[in-house]
């Protein structure tokens, strides 16, 4: 009888045992990278790195086992069954890839040790298979006890694998992951060939067909060499297909809120476009702008913004179903697609969706974020036949929408198309329009309520286009602030007033609107005393009108300039108060010597309550702040009945005369002597704007 743990100090060579050992401690921390690696990924890509983990793991316990037992010499001759054989290795594979899956998702209720018990059954299973395949002239005899040592050293070393490897709660975790499952297989192997006890018997015949033990050292060879490339090129493989991956998703995902983004959605389209069209059915492209985003970000920063669009997505992320999209396009803009449309009421309900997670308001700690939404919807094949014409569009009824007082969702139509080509012709003619000399300014008197005069004059500027005659400014002054040609046209303006003004024998003010875009110019004040000192006018007859919407794109920035120019000794009115975010505020930090109330509270003040408490209320505030009021729009008999009675002290409107050229107020003024020639705008000027590419403001700073 050899007892086998007794022949380990005789009969073992212990070149072989030392390469067991390192096979053992290689493969050991081959697995618990692998393992690592596939316990970060997401679920889909999870399964693969499993697998390649299990081939790594059960590889080097079957490997360990048999370098192992070809030292193992004997006197007499011994062979291997080469299905037993095999089969061992299938084992070992097979048991600690499905304790590495268990380890990496458990289910519900099942911790990760769990696992690593599915892998020491497998070392055991993988152990006493190949040994049952181990045949020589006798029989082996078995201690039941060291067996069950046996196992309970693979199940219990396997599981603190696996807790280390899952769970790494302590220091060095991921090392003494690997010093378990190296304990794991080598204790199991070594405990297991100590309860064996082979007793020979001449009687028993080897049989034929076996693997000599030189036979299977070659094909231990073999396996490791095989495994160990294997198990390299797949890893290299998959981790330059990770990176190309990461690379695509990096390129088309927002980094913020992890949603498609514009190049996702030009990569992608076209496609969900022509699946709808094979199934007979049409598809939706909608566009979501948000409403007051900057003011979130003016108001409580940008980490509040980002907090915001970070919880939208996720809210649209999950209300899409099959063959919906959400992407986000820009800083506060996204483009939804829906597939396979069958009819109209379909659109709408996802649209309406798609709102309401907008407008339901944020809370963070002591915050409530809110914002709203205008949304534009085109539908393939309808309003456009390819997705860049679809995105238009929607975007199209998007800005129709924005302009809304009402309804913040549109749908396309046609009309949207034509009105587009009648702004981009008129943009193109307003850049040649300082050049041609095709402007004129318009003078409208401002009247004291008690008495009667003329206070003040404001400047009104009119194009006279050569061919389409007078040209309103309400349709060529937004063209004009979003093609950022409002910059020269509104310093063409402030030097044509005060030219033509420092003419007037009566010393009238001239009140001169200022754009967004000029307010937000580090040199206004720098024009405004230019202006001054070339046409000799005084500061105090000068007073520049701000709204209050170009003041909220940069408080202090417009604090500071405004406090600049007060220092220059202009005045500065407040124009379309009550239409803006923050009135009060403003009033109380923003140096006004004047407010004027917009004209679309004026006008229904006589027979509307909450037209005439937003008045009442504007004047009793500037009165108590000792602010003078001028109420716009003035065009009915009681509605000049109502303000005085309120105690407004300046009118303006129709009803006192309307907007006239200079030849038909001259006597009026006491004009002196033809002016001389305003200065202008240089058309350098012009080109710089265009090259630069403004997106300006859509407040009007020049009506």
């Amino acid at each position: 009888m050899f007892k086998v743990i007794s022949c380990l100090a005789y009969e073992h060579d212990y070149s072989f045992v030392v390469i067991a050992a390192i096979v053992c401690v290689a493969g050991a921390a081959m697995t618990m990278r692998l393992f690592d690696r596939a316990a970060r990924l997401s679920p889909e890509a999870r399964f693969a790195w499993i697998m390649l983990s299990g081939v790594a793991c059960g590889s080097a316990i079957w490997t360990t086992h048999f370098v192992a037992m070809l030292g193992f010499q004997l006197p007499f001759d011994a062979a291997f069954n080469p299905l037993l054989t095999i089969a061992s290795l299938l084992i070992a594979i097979a048991f600690t890839a499905a304790g590495l899956h268990l380890s990496a998702t458990p289910p519900n209720g099942m911790p990760v040790e769990t696992g690593g018990a599915v892998i020491g059954i497998g070392i055991v299973a993988m152990h006493y298979t190949g040994m049952s395949g181990y045949e020589f002239a006798g029989r082996i005899e078995w201690d039941a006890r060291l067996v069950e040592a046996s196992i309970l050293f693979a199940v219990a070393f396997g599981a603190l694998a696996m807790h280390l490897a899952a769970r790494q709660r302590i220091r060095f975790a991921k090392p003494l992951s690997v010093v378990a499952l190296v304990l794991a297989i080598c204790a199991m192997h070594f405990t297991g060939m100590g309860a064996a006890t082979l007793v020979p018997d001449p009687s028993v015949p080897v049989p034929t067909k076996v693997f000599s033990s030189e036979f299977l050292a070659v094909l231990v060879l073999a396996t490791m060499a095989i495994i160990a490339g294997l198990t390299l090129y797949a890893m290299d493989a998959k981790s330059q297909r990770e990176l190309v991956d990461s690379f695509r998703h990096a390129a088309q995902h927002d980094p913020l809120t992890g949603l498609p983004n514009r190049a996702f959605l030009s990569d992608n389209l076209p496609a969900m476009l022509e699946r709808s069209a094979a199934a007979g059915k049409e598809a939706a492209v909608i566009v979501v702008d948000l409403d007051r985003f900057k003011e979130i970000n003016d108001v409580h920063g940008h980490n509040a913004g980002d907090l915001l669009l970070q919880t939208l997505a996720n809210r649209l992320k999950a209300l899409t179903g099959p063959g919906e999209l959400v992407a986000r396009v820009g800083g506060d803009e996204f483009v939804a697609v829906k597939q396979d449309i069958g009819s109209r009421q379909e659109v709408d309900s996802f649209v309406r969706r798609l709102v309401d997670s907008v407008l339901d308001p944020i809370h963070n700690k002591a915050k409530t974020l809110s914002v709203g939404a205008s949304v534009g919807v085109s539908l393939y094949p309808d309003h456009a036949g390819d997705a860049d014409d679809l995105i238009g569009a929607a975007d199209l009824a998007m800005y129709r929408a924005k302009r809304a007082l009402t309804d913040k969702i549109c749908y396309y139509d046609r009309s949207m198309d034509e009105g587009r080509r009648e702004r981009s012709a008129l943009a193109i003619e307003l850049r040649h329009a300082l050049d041609r000399d095709e402007f004129e300014l318009y003078y409208q008197p401002q009247h004291d309520m008690k008495s009667g005069e003329v206070t003040a004059f404001e400047a009104l500027l009119r194009w006279h286009h050569r061919e389409r005659g007078l040209v309103a400014p309400e349709e060529f002054i937004p063209i004009a602030e979003e093609n950022g040609l409002i910059i020269p046209i509104g310093e063409w303006v402030l030097r044509t007033a005060c030219a033509e003004v420092a003419t007037w024998r009566k010393p009238y003010k001239i009140a001169v609107n200022i754009a967004a875009a000029q307010l937000t110019q580090a040199d206004l004040p720098r024009v405004v005393h230019e202006t001054l000192l070339a046409t000799g006018l005084a500061a105090s007859r000068l007073e520049l009108e701000i709204t209050e919407a170009s003041i909220i794109e940069d408080r202090e920035r417009a604090l500071h300039v405004v406090r600049q120019l007060k220092a220059l000794g202009v005045t500065i009115a407040m124009d379309d108060y009550g239409i803006g975010y923050s009135s009060l505020s403003t009033l109380q930090i923003f140096p006004f010597d004047r407010v004027k109330i917009d004209r679309s509270f004026v006008e229904d003040v006589a027979n509307d309550s909450a037209s005439a408490a937003i008045v009442r209320a504007t004047i009793l505030l500037a009165n108590d702040l000792r602010i003078p009021v001028l109420a716009e729009g003035v065009e009915k008999q009681e509605n000049f009945e109502f303000l005085r009675a309120e105690g407004c002290s300046e009118m303006q409107g129709f009803l006192f005369g309307r907007p006239q050229p200079l030849s038909e107020i001259a006597s009026l003024v006491g004009r002196e002597t033809r002016p001389a020639e305003a200065p202008k705008a240089s058309t350098s000027g012009v080109r710089r704007i265009e090259a630069s590419g403004l997106a300006l403001s859509r407040q009007s700073g020049v009506a």
